[in-house]
């Protein structure tokens, strides 16, 4: 999905990653002599960027075809997409490499390698990390619809729509990507499978999985179907296989602002600029501009021109979700809900408008809707405490919406069964997580007995980068033993102040 009206809401809602951009050939003539093999497939030099990273990374990339239908064979086939990051020690790669596996739904490994490359710096010095695009994402049959072709409409879009709007429009996507694609056949099982192929072609006997985020589902699946090629798995804000994904997002909001009020009164300049508890005047400010929306000027953070938009409820919300995702920008939440409460609306337009330019093009829509109402959208059952939350109750049902037109593929019988293995597992989460939090992790490690879990105080949704962390990851993969890590390096990791003025935080 293009993200070209007010989409970023549902977007934002998400289970996200930070975005990078896809990698391209280093060279347009590259000789033969340059082609590398790992195992069967063949790989070419390529240059990965990002423009949430600094610097390029010289990879290797290279494609590997899978029949789109497992019972049809010689039917139509995708190109998966393959980045290969290379040991960095030369010579010395282990035949067990790490397979990263992408958050979104909707995101491609590929399209995060600057990031995971420094998540992952210490694992690359003895071990290869394989990067495959999930089918329906990047650049293997990536399930987006042009403007032209309609698209599945997000959450913000149906507020102002009637169902049979709904219907039409994702009805428009359907019919559209249906012309290359057979949209059953793009869900989490239908990934696992993809990724074993991929396994076998590169001659690897095991594999370490990392997951982020919806990543972490597909590592739990894939431990379950494939327990003798899995070595070892790291789950980084982990979602159980029981998760009904988009049903307890305004829950887990609700709680993340309760403990980010929490450590604020704990901070003595916090408190004292800030007394009333984010989550009711946030509550309270959505609420009024639900009923009176404002028009408002503001500057546009990308050219710095001055423009005219209007403020609404859902816009608040949807900000708000955004920022809660990384301390770094939630501390700048209080002070934009205040500005707000004053009558200053310019902040918090602009900021809206720089979050909506981060999250465009993220993802793949198509494959997202694939994968939820497949394996979400029939189990979601409505939940009276949704009615007090500042998402509000019809967060949930808005994002399965789109189901009712959407081809369903098909679900395993034990698919929401909690993953049982002796597998070794390092699971993390953030302190102040909105939607996979440390709760989440500690349901899943019930079914590790070798498996350990951190919780980063003061951090959100993905910290495998974090302080140590890249260290300890490396430390755990090499070892295959969690439990004799040593932690107390996290210990010095903590959040971010919220901002007390436009020129930062008290000290």
């Amino acid at each position: 999905m293009r993200l070209t009206r007010t989409t970023w809401l549902a977007t934002a809602s998400l289970l996200t990653l930070a975005a990078c951009q896809p990698g391209k050939p280093a060279s347009e003539t590259t000789e033969a002599r340059a082609v590398r093999h790992l195992g069967k497939l063949a790989f070419e030099p390529c240059t990965l960027a990002s423009p949430f990273a600094n610097g390029n990374l010289e990879a290797q990339c290279g494609t590997f075809e899978v029949p789109e239908n497992p019972q049809a064979p010689q039917g139509r086939k995708i190109a998966l997409n393959i980045a290969w990051l290379p040991a960095t020690d030369d010579g010395s790669a282990t035949p067990d490499p790490v397979f990263f596996l992408a958050g979104g739904p909707g995101q491609a490994a590929s399209e995060h390698a600057v990031l995971i490359d420094m998540a992952l710096r210490e694992v690359r010095k003895q071990r290869d990390v394989v990067l495959v695009d999930q089918r329906g994402t990047g650049k293997s049959n990536p399930l987006t619809c042009s403007e032209d072709e309609g698209q599945s409409p997000s959450a913000s879009d149906i507020e102002s729509m009637t169902d049979e709007a709904v219907r039409m429009e994702t009805q428009r996507c359907v019919d559209a990507l249906s012309k290359r694609a057979d949209l059953r056949f793009y869900t989490t099982s239908d990934a696992v499978r993809d990724l074993d192929a991929v396994r076998t072609a590169i001659g690897a006997d095991q594999i370490n999985l990392v997951g982020v985020s919806y990543g972490t589902r597909v590592a739990q699946q894939y431990a379950a179907t494939h327990p003798t090629h899995t070595r070892s798995i790291v789950l980084d804000g982990v979602a159980p296989n029981s998760l009904v994904v988009g049903g307890e997002f305004a829950r887990r909001f609700d709680e993340s602002l309760v403990r980010q009020s929490q450590a604020c009164t704990a901070d003595p300049a916090c408190h004292k600029r800030y007394p009333t508890d984010l989550r009711a005047r946030l509550l309270a400010l959505k609420q009024r501009l639900a009923q009176s929306p404002v028009e408002v000027d503001y500057r546009d953070p990308s050219t710095g021109e001055q423009k005219h938009g209007t403020l609404t409820g859902s816009t608040v919300t949807g900000l708000s979700h955004a920022f809660s995702y990384m301390p770094a920008t939630m501390s700048l939440l209080p002070l934009v809900i205040d500005e707000a409460d004053q009558g200053r609306y310019g902040p918090l337009m602009s900021l809206s408008q720089f979050m909506q330019g981060q999250v465009s093009g993220q993802m793949a829509r198509g494959m997202q809707l694939s994968v939820i109402c497949a394996e979400d959208a029939d189990r979601y059952q409505p939940d009276p405490a949704d009615a007090g939350t500042v998402m509000g109750p019809d967060m949930a049902r808005l994002f399965f919406s789109p189901c009712v037109a959407w081809p369903k593929g098909a679900r395993p019988a034990n698919f929401t069964a909690p993953l049982k293995s002796p597998v070794p597992a390092l699971l993390m989460s953030g302190e102040l997580d909105p939607v996979t939090p440390p709760s989440y992790a500690e349901q899943v490690l019930q079914g590790l007995p070798k498996g350990r879990h951190f919780v980063l105080h003061g951090q959100g949704h993905n910290v495998i980068a974090q302080g140590c962390m890249p260290k300890l990851v490396g430390q755990f993969i090499e070892s295959g033993d969690a439990k004799a890590l040593d932690g107390k390096c996290l210990d010095s990791i903590d959040g971010t102040p919220a901002f007390t003025g436009f020129n930062g935080w008290e000290p």
